[in-house]
Order: structure tokens, then sequence, then C-alpha cells
């Protein structure tokens, strides 16, 4: 006997799944917890975003959290750039993107390249070459604000992971 499982059937399957590893969460509610240190990030990653074009800004975030093994932060940042219009393509591409760099144009190499270099920085601090290359393509503020993003993407990494959120319950929407 063959079964076959429908999209609509595995949506509602999966639906159930993320419910249920939702409730059985066990650690604390950061936001709730922490209320002023929340909002606090919350700031400084609106801030940080200011003047960015929105498709960078979920391409540097979702590469943080490839990088930091972030289920909750890569479901819901590769959900906002398939909203903002995204590539499904580029979406794929992006874990590899040194090995697709014709997905992505060389400011968005210079940023993903930032991004790696910051995120890891205990491999070997932020190397000149990457530095002065994401230099090359953002002028001095813009820069600041891709390095504020990263910084910004990797405390979210951390809060998801230290936490213990679930990946598919963005909690923007509760």
């Amino acid at each position: 006997m063959t079964t076959h499982t429908t999209a609509a059937t595995a949506t509602v399957d999966l639906t159930t799944e993320i419910a249920a590893a939702d409730a059985s969460r066990t650690r604390l509610d950061f936001a709730k917890a922490a209320p002023k240190v929340f909002r606090a990030i919350v700031g400084f990653d609106a801030a940080a975003r200011e003047g960015l074009d929105p498709a960078l800004v979920e391409l540097i975030q979702i590469r943080s959290s490839h990088l930091n093994h972030c289920a909750y932060c890569l479901h819901m940042h590769t959900n906002d750039a398939r909203r903002a219009g995204e590539n499904e393509d580029r979406l794929h591409m992006v874990a590899v993107w040194r090995e697709a760099r014709h997905f992505f144009t060389p400011r968005e190499q210079a940023a993903l390249a930032l991004t790696e270099a910051v995120t890891l920085v205990a491999d070997g601090g932020v190397p000149d070459a990457v530095y002065t290359e994401a230099a090359a393509h953002f002028d001095d503020r813009e820069l600041a604000h891709v390095l504020s993003l990263i910084l910004t993407i990797n405390t979210w990494n951390r809060v998801a992971l230290a936490t213990g959120k679930v990946a598919g319950t963005d909690e923007r929407t509760r």
C-alpha cells in the first residue's frame, strides 16, 4: 500500500509539529523577562537597517543565521526575504555564495564576506582584505550600518539559541 502526502496535509502536520515543539519549550521568554533589554536590541536592529537595501539586509541575516546554526532566525529571515521579493534560487545559494558568485552582485558578495568574518571573528579576526573589499562597496555610513546589522543578527541568533526558540514560530506575529 502506498501512502501519499499532499502539500496541504504536510503543512497541517508541520504546523501541528511546530506548535507542539513550541509548547514544550521550557526556557525563559527573553522579551518578557528583560523587556528593556529586548526593546534596546529591537531599537539597535531598526537603526542598523536604516538606509540599507532590504534584500541586502535579509542576505546578511540569512548568512549569519546559517553560520550560527540558528534555525529560528533562518526560517524567519528566509520568509522575510521571500515577502520582500527575493528569488528562491538566491535564497538557496546564500550558504554557498562563494561557489555561486554569479547569483550575487559584487556589493552583496562583499557584505556576505564581511558577515562571515565578523560572525566567525574568533577564527581569525576580520582580515584586512575582507574589510577593504567591503569599504570599496559601501561608504562609511553604509559600512557602519552593515557592521551594525551583522552585530544585531549575531545577537538575535544567540538570544534565539540560548532561549530555545523553535523554527517556524515567528513571535513578531503574536
